[in-house]
């Protein structure tokens, strides 16, 4: 059943902020749908309130008072007279009870239902789920870990190095690596405590370290009458504390073989679990190319364009037809891959400085174009990059026919990305661009703490743009050129042409701006 536009969603409220609600409201633009859209005291000027059909203040700046406030989201919604919510990623996007309460509240949540999250979203379980579905797990165990002398025994049996992991979430958080026996037991402690703080579960769990991992993740789909499909992967190794920075699609490490084999692992985890939606089935692949399940993501992902970009579709636009109850508009047959994509993740930040947050206002804005480009953001010059929220300014993210091609573009879309007033990660992603390492396709996980020591950012830096000397050169091109046009020019003589008067010539001027 292929939706038509009469039976699609009239009025979606998107519950998120920055270049994910920007970005789902594009797509609802062009089908034709009205956007609600949600708003913190810090974001009352933000560009996804401005770009909204309507839009709803929801509570203080800070996220628990207003973005992770199920009840005022699911007010908003009502007042507005949504029809749907979309939850974007980050928030409450991988809550199975906020799944569940827009669903009691006879709206449609856009994504899976609150029973897969519940199955997918604790690490232990999906590992047990994913096992009996015949998808490889890494060697370890199927439930938490009872005590430190349990912990000491399946670590001896499987052996070292292992890794401590949170049984109720990731992002790093309550991970730790262990190469020796004596030092089990403090981190098994310290993985514990950061656990319960970040996720308000202790509970952790014990596997094999994989040595030299490459984090590959498989973009997934799968609607209410019984289908599901790959839309290739991801290679998102290029990571800093655990959060990835740069990703691209295809991997240059996988062949056709694996390629094929985690796919239709992919889509065996998906179907064990009830799935519907957007998903992401994420895999450790080893330098052997074995591979092993890691987690699932229960929603769409921050680096969903590149799969876009090498497939030609609109996810945003397959999760809403998906919700609105219509099957997936085309088979794993038909799904075709062409070129290569990268994507980079602009933060405000100093990479100089231990990547401190650089919180402050955006005084210059010149974003790159260009056959091959996108950029995906929730800014605008002069606006405010806030304390409250991740200091993610935008996604850059390039296509080329081929992976050189695609790394010299979105280079050179790096030099032109211009961005004053705060310090950005621009200098960091040109670096591992420019890498030889990552330029051959030879790196791991580990690639940004084995190379970056924060002094490659020298040279980088040397090229970027001084603002606030290029806007004082530019005032005074202005000046020049406005004192030339009012001075007073003679009449000509005996039939003698006008001259043509420029500051820039009659003065000599010469200068690059972009130097």
């Amino acid at each position: 059943m292929k939706i038509k536009q009469a039976d699609m969603f009239k009025k979606i409220l998107v519950a998120n902020r920055g270049e994910i609600a920007v970005r789902i409201m594009r797509t609802c633009r062009e089908l034709g749908i009205r956007t609600v859209a949600v708003f913190s005291e810090a974001d009352r000027l933000a560009l996804h309130v401005r770009m909204a059909d309507e839009a709803y203040h929801i509570g203080a700046a800070p996220a628990r008072e207003s973005y992770l406030v199920q009840e005022k989201i699911l007010a908003a919604a009502k007042q507005s007279g949504a029809e749907a919510i979309h939850p974007g990623y980050g928030f409450l996007s991988e809550n199975p009870e906020f799944a569940d309460a827009v669903a009691h509240a006879g709206l449609v949540f856009i994504g899976p239902p609150g029973a897969a999250m519940r199955k997918m979203g604790d690490k232990t379980a999906a590992r047990k789920l994913m096992n009996s579905a015949g998808v490889p797990i890494v060697p370890g165990i199927l439930d938490p870990i009872a005590d430190i002398d349990a912990a000491r025994q399946i670590a001896d049996e499987i052996g070292y190095p292992v890794l401590l992991k949170a049984a109720a979430g990731g992002g790093g958080k309550g991970m730790r690596l262990v190469h020796k026996p004596e030092d089990l037991a403090p981190f098994f402690r310290t993985a514990a405590s950061e656990a319960q703080s970040a996720f308000g579960d202790g509970r952790v769990y014990l596997e094999k370290y994989v040595a030299g991992p490459r984090h590959i993740e498989f973009q997934v789909f799968a609607d209410s009458h019984g289908n599901a499909i790959h839309l290739g992967e991801r290679e998102c190794s290029i990571q800093r504390r655990h959060q990835k920075v740069v990703e691209e699609a295809p991997s240059a490490l996988l062949d056709e073989k694996t390629r094929r084999q985690m796919g239709e692992a992919a889509v065996a985890a998906v179907k064990s679990c009830g799935y519907v939606n957007a998903g992401t089935i994420e895999f450790i692949v080893d330098k052997h190319r074995h591979f092993y399940f890691l987690e699932m993501n229960t929603r769409l992902q921050v680096e969903h364009p590149v799969t876009e970009m090498v497939t030609g579709l609109d996810l945003v636009k397959l999760q809403l037809e998906i919700a609105a109850g219509g099957k997936l508009p085309l088979t794993q047959e038909e799904v075709q891959w062409r070129g290569h994509a990268v994507e980079c993740r602009i933060y405000a930040e100093d990479p100089e400085s231990n990547f401190i947050p650089a919180i402050g206002r955006i005084s210059h804005l010149h974003k790159p174009d260009g056959f091959g480009l996108r950029e995906d953001s929730g800014v605008y010059e002069g606006g405010e990059i806030s304390v409250y929220y991740d200091p993610m300014i935008s996604k850059l993210i390039a296509w080329g026919a081929t992976r050189a091609e695609a790394i010299r573009r979105m280079r050179r879309a790096l030099r032109e990305y211009e961005i004053g007033g705060v310090k950005t990660t621009i200098p960091f992603c040109l670096w591992v661009l420019e890498h030889e390492k990552f330029c051959a396709g030879d790196f791991d996980t580990h690639f940004v703490p084995n190379f970056f020591t924060g002094n490659e950012m020298v040279l980088h830096r040397d090229g970027h743009h001084d603002w606030k000397k290029l806007q004082a050169v530019a005032a005074l091109a202005a000046a020049l050129e406005r004192e030339t046009r009012t001075q007073t020019i003679a009449a000509p003589q005996n039939g003698a042409t006008m001259p043509q008067s420029s500051a820039w010539k009659s003065r000599g001027w010469k200068t690059n701006l972009r130097a």
